[in-house]
C-alpha cells in the first residue's frame, strides 16, 4: 500500500498519534474500498478486524423485527469496532454497516491490542474515543426523546456533513426513514421544511448543505455536545 501523511492522511485519529506511534502501527494497515451498505461488524460475530475511515462513514445499527435504527455513526474521526475491542467484548448485537463509500484502513484485532501493550500513549488515544462513542449514544437516545423529527434530521445531516468533503451528503429517503426511525413521509416533510428555509436542497438521492450555520442553529441543543468534547478531549 502506498504510504499515507500523517498530518494530511484523512483519519483524524491516526493524525492525532505520536509519530513514535504512527510508525508502529503503519505496517499493520491495509486499505480496502468499503461500498454502500456493506457490512463491516455482522451483529454476534467474533470481532476480526477494525477499521481508519479515510473517506466514508459507518453507521452503527439495531433491528428489532422490521425496525432499523442507527445508534450511532463513526468517520474519519474516529475507529470502526474499537470500543468493542478496548472494553474487551468480541462480539456485538449491533450491526456495523457502510453508510457513505470511501476507502478505509483495516488492521487485525490481535495486532492493534498488542501495539497497545506496548505503546500505552497509543492505548491511552484511543480509550478517549471510547468515552466519545459513549457519549454520542447517550447524546442520541437525549435527542430521539426530546426533539422533533426537523430538529433530529438537521442534527444527523450536520453530523454527516462534519464527514465529508464538500456540502453533499448523498443519501436516500428511505436510508434517512430508517435511521431516524420514522415514517418515509415524516422524513420528506421535514426535509421540506428545512429546505423551504434555506438550510438545505433536496434532490434525488442526495442533500445538500446550504446554509450550515443556520443548520446549527436550528438543531440548538442536539448538536455540538459530542463534537465539542471531541475537539477538548483528543486536542489534548
Amino acid at each position: 500500500m502506498t504510504r499515507i501523511d500523517q498530518v494530511t492522511g484523512g483519519n483524524r485519529l491516526l493524525r492525532m498519534l505520536s509519530a513514535e506511534d504512527f510508525e508502529a502501527v503503519w505496517p499493520h494497515l491495509h486499505a480496502v474500498d468499503v461500498s454502500l451498505k456493506q457490512i463491516l461488524i455482522p451483529p454476534n460475530q467474533a470481532l476480526d478486524h477494525l477499521y481508519f475511515p479515510q473517506v466514508g462513514f459507518v453507521s452503527v445499527t439495531v433491528e428489532i423485527r422490521d425496525c432499523t435504527v442507527e445508534v450511532g455513526l463513526i468517520g474519519r474521526e474516529g475507529l470502526v469496532g474499537g470500543a468493542l475491542m478496548l472494553l474487551g467484548v468480541d462480539r456485538s448485537p449491533y450491526t456495523y454497516v457502510v453508510q457513505m463509500p470511501g476507502t478505509m484502513l483495516r488492521i487485525g484485532v490481535a495486532a492493534l491490542q498488542a501495539l497497545m501493550d506496548e505503546h500505552p500513549s497509543l492505548a491511552r488515544l484511543l480509550l478517549r474515543f471510547v468515552h466519545i462513542e459513549l457519549l454520542q449514544a447517550r447524546q442520541i437516545a437525549f435527542v430521539n426523546a426530546s426533539f422533533v423529527t426537523e430538529v433530529r434530521l438537521a442534527r444527523w445531516l450536520l453530523m454527516c456533513h462534519d464527514r465529508v468533503d464538500g456540502d453533499e451528503i448523498a443519501i436516500t429517503h428511505e436510508f434517512l426513514s430508517m435511521m431516524l426511525g420514522v415514517r418515509r413521509g415524516g422524513v420528506t416533510l421535514a426535509l421540506q421544511n428545512l429546505e423551504g428555509e434555506g438550510r438545505i436542497r433536496s434532490r434525488r438521492g442526495r442533500v445538500t448543505v446550504t446554509d450550515r450555520d443556520g443548520l446549527v442553529a436550528f438543531a440548538g441543543g442536539s448538536y455540538g455536545t459530542t463534537e465539542r468534547e471531541y475537539a477538548r478531549l483528543m486536542a489534548g
